[in-house]
């Protein structure tokens, strides 16, 4: 069944994995969960996925949102059920994607059930249930050796008749030492007042988590007999977690996840992807929730015009005084041109190299080049600085470096009287992706600091906000906390119009880091009155 013809030839019939995302943090997702995000055709998502795990998509690759929103649903359960069976037909590899996992209150029964009735093969990829890992991030362990040796997982998400019916309130209220809710805020007063009523002291400590394991989470403690008036007084709204038992008093000695640098920041990440996973890594490290968007894209030149400049310089490299390099990139194309002209280093072994920031420095360490002495000033006015004794009137310069690059650097070894070649061995292109979960975040006031570590990415971030139909892009960006690299980069945000707030003390990617830890701990320092 489910097989269609097309002339001769069997239409082949795809395949759906029903994938359990985990609770949020991007991270928590399984490695095999990641591969069929990677490996499928359609993506089939709700609300409760992270949108960076969609970032993981191959090319092409198609993405639906179907979830569910407490005001009102996007699209019916049946109809989500019809979906799948539809673009499974139609030959792809589809995977359905679900916050949590699948088979915990993830109505996976129902989805598996319509595709083996049409004969299509799936798999369920089991996720992180978030009702043991949303407890985990607010400090709270479900079990505990002293305190609670069961728990219990229970739908809250049901009008209160519904839930009687459901639910054994006399069986379930002391079947074990801790009770999950889950989807239950709503619900909180009529849940509570069923646990009083069968038998739970009214001084049992309950807690709501929030948007657990993500920027937004939040945790609301109480007991059992003031959580529902807490929770109408502070207007708390789901997604939540409520645990209920003695487990929660471990959150004050347990929680972790509030005390690291940048909890609770989404901190939007700009650089190309090739190089944003440093800066990345380092912000969940440091506990904030990192939102790649690559706005800058590095590509080798094409074309005869742009190709016989460089072919003509790496034909004459050993007669260059000095190589000047700039930036990590610089470095990277500059050995890409060199392994194509059938050279290497010792092609080298007359310059003088010199090069700016300790990444660049890296980057030809690894490559067996020492550069000259850093300057102390990470950018083009610390190299003159730095080497102005050593540069003498008539020595040749090879400065390779990208088309964007800053005029000024050329400009002041040329008035010094040595002979320059500017070498654009890359391009900084635009890239070509838009993201409307993005443009969700930001017009939300969801993405807290944008981070600029160059004035392209500056630029292009504009650009494509106004390509995706934001004539408001600089008012936009100006909500949320900007932070830049070096004053190049602040510069260039400046003349676009933007406030810059946040600028590192040292132009590299600590240094930003720095700037940002900074900025949170000031604002927690406001919200307690310190």
């Amino acid at each position: 069944m489910g097989a269609e013809s097309m002339g001769n030839e069997p239409k082949r019939v795809g395949k759906v994995y029903l994938v359990g995302a985990g609770p949020g943090d991007a991270k928590l997702i399984t490695i095999k969960g990641l591969e069929c995000i990677k490996k499928a055709d359609v993506v089939v998502y709700d609300r409760l996925a992270s949108p960076r795990l969609l970032r993981q998509m191959k090319p092409g690759a198609r993405k639906i949102y179907v979830g569910k929103r407490t005001e009102r649903h996007t699209m019916k359960q049946e109809d989500i059920n019809k979906l799948l069976v539809e673009l499974a037909l139609e030959g792809h590899v589809v995977v359905r994607l679900k916050g949590g996992d699948p088979t915990v209150f993830g109505r996976v029964g129902e989805e598996a059930e319509e595709l083996r009735q049409h004969g299509i093969g799936y798999e369920i990829v089991p996720g992180i249930t978030s009702s043991i890992a949303v407890p985990a991030y607010a400090g709270i362990p479900v079990t505990h050796r002293n305190l609670a040796s069961s728990f219990s997982v229970v739908t809250g998400h049901e009008n209160p008749e519904k839930l009687d019916k459901m639910i054994k309130w006399d069986k379930v209220t002391n079947a074990t030492g801790t009770l999950v809710f889950m989807m239950g805020v709503a619900q909180i007063g009529h849940i509570t007042a069923q646990l009083l009523k069968h038998g739970r002291p009214a001084s049992t400590p309950v807690a709501l988590v929030r948007w657990g394991t993500r920027a937004e989470q939040e945790t609301l403690i109480g007991t059992l007999e003031d959580i529902a008036e807490k929770v109408a007084a502070r207007d708390f709204k789901p997604p939540a977690v409520i645990v209920v038992g003695d487990v929660v008093s471990q959150r004050e000695r347990l929680h972790w996840a509030e005390q690291m640098p940048l909890f609770g920041r989404r901190i939007l990440v700009t650089r190309s992807r090739s190089q944003a996973s440093e800066l990345v890594d380092r912000i969940e490290e440091l506990g904030g929730e990192p939102y790649e968007f690559p706005v800058i894209e590095t590509i080798m030149p094409e074309g005869e015009e742009r190709l016989l400049p460089i072919r003509k310089a790496f034909a004459e490299i050993g007669q260059y005084d000095w190589v000047f390099f700039t930036s990590v990139n610089g470095v990277e194309y500059f050995f890409r041109h060199l392994d194509e002209q059938g050279l290497d280093i010792r092609a080298l072994y007359r310059a003088r190299i010199a090069a700016v920031g300790p990444a660049t420095i890296e980057a030809l360490r690894v490559r067996g080049i020492r550069s000259e002495a850093p300057p102390e000033t990470f950018d083009a006015e610390g190299m003159i600085e730095a080497y102005g004794d050593k540069l003498i009137s008539g020595q040749r310069v090879l400065l390779p470096r990208g088309d964007l690059a800053r005029s000024w650097l050329p400009q002041a070894l040329s008035e010094r009287g040595l002979e320059v070649t500017e070498l654009d061995t890359y391009e900084t292109v635009l890239t070509g992706e838009d993201d409307e979960e993005l443009l969700d975040l930001l017009q939300d006031g969801k993405v807290h600091a944008i981070t600029f570590t160059s004035s392209s990415t500056v630029r292009n971030l504009v650009a494509v906000l106004k390509r995706m139909g934001q004539e408001n892009a600089v008012e936009l960006l100006n909500a949320s906390t900007l932070a830049c690299i070096g004053p190049q980069t602040a510069k260039t945000a400046e003349e676009l119009g933007l406030r810059v707030d946040l600028l590192a003390k040292e132009a590299t990617i600590e240094g930003l880091l720095e700037a940002l830890c900074a900025w949170k701990a000031s604002a927690d320092g406001e919200e307690t009155g310190m």
